[in-house]
């Protein structure tokens, strides 16, 4: 795998710090790799770290410096081949369903080329993920996107909180695995 562009979202899930990984593997899989972290996923990591480990600028907010030019969440939706949000949080989970977008990964989401698979890697408490609403925005999603979603975990693992269950984000080499087969082949 190499040769691809991939836009990572990060949301607000004490998950986040595990995203730094998956960054970093891509990077050394030969993969360009842009960066939208949310107010509340920079409570748990730093545009510092994913500018040091991806080499590019983070995207963090729809008013703030921007790292591209023109319309940022326009410019974001057109230039990967795939778009990774990990973790994906009911939170997020939930915008994406609704089509909710009110900051700049929810608005380049909804901007994104129909023709760009979009990966989420889930990550929340065990009874959050086994919630009803959340269960229910996730078949949302699925068929609004088809067959350019990709859902990779959540696995069963002790969870932050100390509980052991279903709910921790999927191991960083196997999104990096699940990104890799999402990216489109190249038209010649």
């Amino acid at each position: 795998m190499s040769d691809g562009r991939i836009l990572v979202g990060i949301t607000g899930g004490i998950a986040a710090y595990r995203t730094l990984e998956v960054v970093r593997m891509l990077v050394k899989r030969g993969m360009e790799v842009r960066s939208i972290l949310t107010r509340n996923a920079a409570q748990f990591v730093t545009p510092v770290s994913l500018e040091t480990l991806s080499g590019n600028p983070v995207a963090l907010d729809m008013f703030e410096k921007r790292t591209t030019p023109g319309i940022e969440h326009i410019e974001l939706a057109l230039w990967p081949d795939v778009l990774l949000v990990a973790p994906a949080t009911a939170n997020f989970l939930a915008k994406l369903a609704c089509g909710l977008a009110d900051d700049l990964l929810s608005t380049t989401v909804l901007a994104l080329r129909q023709d760009i698979p979009l990966v989420l890697a889930p990550a929340m408490n065990t009874r959050m993920w086994k919630h009803p609403a959340v269960q229910r925005n996730l078949s949302t999603v699925s068929k609004d996107l088809g067959s350019r979603l990709k859902v990779v975990g959540p696995i069963e693992k002790e969870l932050a909180c100390g509980e052991e269950g279903i709910g921790a984000m999927a191991e960083p080499g196997e999104i990096v695995k699940a990104v890799g087969s999402a990216i489109p082949p190249r038209q010649a």
